[in-house]
């Protein structure tokens, strides 16, 4: 659950505002997202090594 502690006399924009920013940070849609279809953990596994190493090409070619 999240709590916003709002200032007497606050805009509830702004109280919004705060909110969605705190809900983006805890990343609760992306888990939703990826619960929604089930994926096999090799399949996850083989993802992050593909990813890992095209942030390490990445980096590489910018030194």
């Amino acid at each position: 659950m999240l709590i916003i502690p709002i200032k007497e006399g606050e805009n509830i924009e702004r109280a919004l505002k705060k909110y969605k920013k705190k809900f983006e940070k805890t990343k609760v849609m992306l888990q939703l997202r990826g619960r929604k279809q089930f994926e096999k953990p090799s399949i996850t596994k083989r993802q992050q090594i593909i990813r890992a190493s095209y942030k390490q090409r990445m980096q590489s070619m910018e030194q």
